[in-house]
């Protein structure tokens, strides 16, 4: 079972060999990078080129490691005595069963999506150690004990907010999606929109990747931004001969909002362009 890319998504050689890797050696895949580079997409594009259905975990703040494996419904089970429900009788019935549960009992081999480890407490990767790499766990309210039937293909991703500790990541293959050069660039916007003037495309990535270099810049527009940016640019009709503009003293790009997401480096650009004025005088 190799994973060779789809026709939806544009993976380096570097991310097929990292996938492939992790299957052969039966190890959690870590992905990260900047946001916007298709972590979470790399998992639903496994999944598709594989053939394997996909459980996605997405991990909040408050999320716990627990709520992957099971969560016992202590207060339904009260209630349920309280009125004389005979399913209070089996425990079971207030058992409910969490994604890595649901991933352990298939039948058939799934990909387990554990979406933005980073986000959860800094205990949150430590208390799934067992879990991951034994592919088991106990039901303390049963007794009952659950292996996994097929080694899930796990893919978790992480946006660097948060230091993940040595002992979850000892038990992972660590691959980090760098930023897509033009080349990578333009054949991902041709998958979106394969129609596309080619002229359009290259004077956008110009600008968009002008941007990038700005110093200073709070948050760099990302791959996913791009992709809007595009959409609105076709959207609008914008001109090709809007964005060739000569007049260096533009520094802000039309629909700057599918790029720049705050107004600090909205300010940078406009700053930029100010000098830039002067400089012409």
């Amino acid at each position: 079972m190799k994973f060779e890319g789809t026709q939806n998504y544009v993976a380096t050689d570097d991310l097929r060999m990292a996938v492939n890797a992790a299957i052969t050696l039966q190890r959690p895949l870590l992905i990260k990078g900047e946001p916007g580079t298709g972590k979470t997409m790399l998992a639903e594009e496994v999944a598709q080129g594989l053939g394997l259905k996909l459980l996605r975990w997405h991990i909040k703040s408050t999320t716990k490691a627990q709520q992957g494996l099971y969560e016992y419904d202590a207060v339904s089970r009260l209630r349920d005595s309280q009125l004389g429900d005979e399913k209070v009788h089996d425990i079971a019935n207030y058992i409910r069963k969490g994604m890595l549960w649901q991933a352990f009992e298939s039948d058939e081999q799934v990909v387990l999506l554990i979406d933005e480890i980073d986000k959860a407490d800094i205990e949150f990767p430590n208390d799934l150690l067992v879990e991951l790499d034994k592919m088991e766990f106990s039901v303390y309210e049963t007794g009952e004990r659950i292996q996994a039937k097929q080694r899930p293909i796990i893919i978790i991703t992480s946006n660097n907010e948060k230091e993940l500790p040595d002992a979850f990541l000892r038990r992972c293959f660590f691959h980090y999606i760098s930023f897509p050069d033009k080349a990578t660039m333009q054949q991902i916007v041709e998958v979106h929109y394969p129609d596309i003037h080619q002229e359009l495309v290259r004077e956008a990535l110009e600008i968009f990747f002008q941007v990038r270099e700005v110093q200073s810049l709070k948050k760099k527009p990302s791959t996913s931004e791009l992709i809007d940016w595009l959409k609105l640019l076709l959207a609008d009709k914008i001109s090709l001969e809007v964005l060739q503009n000569p007049d260096n003293t533009q520094a802000v790009p039309p629909l700057y909002g599918a790029l720049l997401k705050n107004e600090q480096d909205l300010h940078m650009l406009q700053r930029l362009a100010f000098m830039a004025r002067r400089e012409q005088r």
